[in-house]
Parts: C-alpha cells; sequence; structure tokens
C-alpha cells in the first residue's frame, strides 16, 4: 500500500503498469493462494482509487521451477525481489545438504534482479547451541514484550494473538532441533556474508531511508521514543530502547531513480 502511494505522487515518473506478483509455495495449498487473492483485491482497489493500473498475480510453484517465465515477467522488465520475514525459515546447510535457503538464493539471482531487498530480524538462532539461544531469544524476545506492552492495551484481544503467536515462536527456537526447528534467524554479519557467497553486492542505503522509515513512525497511533530508526554498516536497523530487533539490507546494480523508489518503500514494509 505504501508503493502504491508513493508512484501515485511520482507526476512525470507514474509508470503506465504496476506489477506485482506474490509467490505462494506449492506446498501451501490453497488456503495460501486464497488469502494472498484477498490481498491482491485489496490492492487493486487502492490503485484504482489512486489512478493506477495494477496487475496483481499469485503464483503457486516449487523452488525448482523458478524462473522469469512462471513469473510472467516479459525480457524487458526490471525486476525488484522482496524477502521480508521469509529467508529465516527456510533450512540451511546447518539442517540439509539441499539448503534451500542457498538455492533460492541462486534462483533468485539466475531471475537477473535490478533490486533486492531483505528485512530480518537481528537475533542469532540459527547454529547456535542451546544455552546461547535461550540468552538470545531472552534478550531479543523481552526487547520486543517490552514494546508491545508500552504501545498496546493489556485486555486488547489483538495483543493477546500477538503474544500468543511469539509463545509458540519462542518455544520453536529455543527448545526444537533439526527440521523440527523453523525458526532460524540471523544476524547482519552472516546475511551479508550469504548473500555476498550467492552473487548478491551490498548496496549502501541514503539517510533518506532512515528519515522515511521514522517519519512512517509518527504517522501510526502507537509513536512511542522508544523505537529507533538508523543507519548501521550500510543497513537501516530497526529497534527498541538500544536494542536491535531488525534490519533492512539492500543488494543488486544497476539502480534508476525509479528502483529507488521501489527499494525505499519496500524498506517500509
Amino acid at each position: 500500500m505504501n508503493l502504491l502511494h508513493a508512484l501515485s505522487g511520482l507526476q512525470n515518473l507514474k509508470p503506465a503498469i504496476v506489477k506485482i506478483t506474490a509467490v505462494a509455495a506449492d506446498s501451501n495449498g490453497g488456503e495460501a493462494k486464497e488469502r494472498l487473492r484477498l490481498v491482491g483485491e485489496t490492492l487493486s482497489q487502492l490503485a484504482q482509487l489512486l489512478g493506477l493500473s495494477l496487475c496483481f498475480n499469485v503464483v503457486s510453484c516449487r523452488l525448482s521451477e523458478l524462473s522469469r517465465e512462471s513469473l510472467g515477467c516479459e525480457p524487458e522488465e526490471a525486476l525488484a525481489v522482496n524477502f521480508a520475514f521469509k529467508l529465516y525459515r527456510m533450512p540451511d546447510e546447518s539442517v540439509s545438504t539441499e539448503n534451500p535457503r542457498d538455492e533460492l538464493l541462486r534462483r533468485v539471482k539466475g531471475l537477473g534482479p535490478r533490486v533486492v531487498t531483505i528485512v530480518e530480524q537481528e537475533m542469532n538462532t540459527n547454529t547456535a547451541p542451546f544455552m546461547a539461544r535461550v540468552n538470545e531469544s531472552c534478550s531479543y524476545y523481552g526487547a520486543l514484550f517490552d514494546s508491545i506492552d508500552s504501545t498496546m492495551e493489556r485486555d486488547s484481544s489483538e495483543r493477546a494473538r500477538v503474544e500468543e503467536g511469539l509463545g509458540r515462536t519462542i518455544v520453536n527456537s529455543v527448545a526444537c532441533e533439526g527440521r523440527d526447528r523453523i525458526e532460524r534467524c540471523e544476524v547482519f554479519g552472516k546475511w551479508r556474508a550469504r548473500m555476498g557467497m550467492a552473487g548478491f553486492e551490498l548496496k549502501p542505503m541514503s539517510q533518506f531511508v532512515a528519515e522515511s522509515m521514522k517519519a512512517r513512525l509518527s504517522l501510526t497511533n502507537r509513536v512511542n521514543p522508544g523505537f529507533t530508526v538508523k543507519e548501521e554498516n550500510g543497513g537501516v536497523c530497526f529497534g527498541w530502547k538500544g536494542k536491535k530487533l531488525s534490519l533492512s539490507l539492500l543488494l543488486g546494480v544497476n539502480f534508476t531513480f525509479f528502483d529507488i523508489i521501489i527499494i525505499i518503500i519496500n524498506c517500509l514494509v
């Protein structure tokens, strides 16, 4: 929604058509596709109000089938790929020799994207041993629960659902091993190294990106001085009272002004 609002304000640079493709894993079945279809309807209604022509597609395919053709990309189209809290749930070499995480990155690199954005939790719970995961989880989720307590009413049903979901996440992150553990977060340095090995190059973000994120925070109804946004080591970190909670990375080559708009908005999602 933020992307559509930004594109509608470009005036002379407004695109003739905006194509958004949501990829659902083939194993997820019809339920995931139905959720994405509802998202597409909401975005299409907004695009119509903003005077934009939107083409929203849902593609269901296996990792081995991922290609520009399966995504419906024309040869001359610039492709932007957004990984928002997705990669950390894919097993890597510590779980399986098949290494689905690196395979996905290699296949995305083969698509020839103009830009790739990553948004992930800043937490080391992938290959860390049990006690290290306990300490890391206490520090990270302690800050996260504190932010929730400061911004949401205690009797809120939404808060109850959020806390219930986080409880399941903590249990899986700490108590499960091998394929049973799907919560496998990494820290900035490890994501940067992994993306580099996959052939991506980290691109610095301008200070305008961090300032835009701060502006977005000020527009919400949960404004709190405890939230922090800052540029650090080429990425943008979002945190609570000094504790980093998530990071945004930008990778790719051959940027144009239009690409920069996409990058900025993706980092706000």
